[in-house]
């Protein structure tokens, strides 16, 4: 598997392994879902799954040198992608029923891939601060191509807290171990102060201050 970092436990590589598959899964159905409210055809729906689901991490693996990309020598990334974006495709109703899908799938897509590439990153050579770096990066780099494609301004650009939401997540999986919690915890604390604060973010509309200029353009 394209997943497995060099040097890390069976154990930690199974949990990295599964962090991954299922972030790939759930940025899938985020994509698929913006794809099938866009009207695109089935294939269309498909190329924005998959994209979603890997920009982001192949973006991490050509700047920390882990060619070729996993997403793109295994083929389990593809399979995942194209099954999300058939059920969403053929279940779309069901799938729009599910309260805030597209958010929701992405807060968990954002939370997994966040953790999993700044731990990664730091086991491909990456300073810690890089690595937190690209954490974020496989976390939003999905997203923003998928907004992209679509043409609408990225989520990660107007939304509530996103971009930094993905930071807190590869944060603490960096500051792990100097703050003596074990590679798994660090990893699980990591997802979960990501996704909870991103829910949390959609569910009180917590943001940055928005630039908000005057009509003539003068401060």
């Amino acid at each position: 598997m394209g997943t497995v970092i060099p040097g890390a436990p069976a154990n930690v590589d199974v949990f990295l392994l599964a962090l991954d598959l299922v972030g790939t899964f759930a940025f899938a159905i985020s994509g698929a879902t913006i794809g099938v409210r866009s009207r695109l055809d089935l294939f269309g729906v498909l190329v924005l799954a998959f994209v979603t689901a890997t920009f982001g991490g192949i973006a991490r693996d050509v700047l920390i040198g882990a060619l070729p990309p996993a997403a793109l020598s295994d083929w389990t990334y593809l399979a995942l992608s194209c099954l999300a974006g058939l059920v969403t495709f053929r279940w779309h109703a069901r799938v729009e029923r599910l309260r805030n899908p597209v958010q929701l799938s992405d807060a968990a897509g954002l939370a997994l891939f966040a953790v999993y590439g700044a731990q990664k990153a730091l086991a491909w050579g990456m300073a810690p601060f890089s690595a937190v770096l690209m954490g974020m990066l496989s976390g939003i780099g999905g997203g923003m191509a998928r907004d992209i494609l679509v043409n609408r301004t990225p989520v990660v650009l107007q939304a509530e807290l996103y971009a930094v939401a993905a930071l807190a997540g590869a944060l603490i999986v960096v500051a792990g171990p100097g703050l003596g919690l074990p590679e798994q915890w660090g990893l699980l604390a990591g997802v979960v102060a990501c996704f909870g604060l991103r829910f949390m973010a959609i569910r009180h509309g917590w943001a940055l201050p928005v630039a908000r200029p005057t009509d003539d353009g003068k401060q």
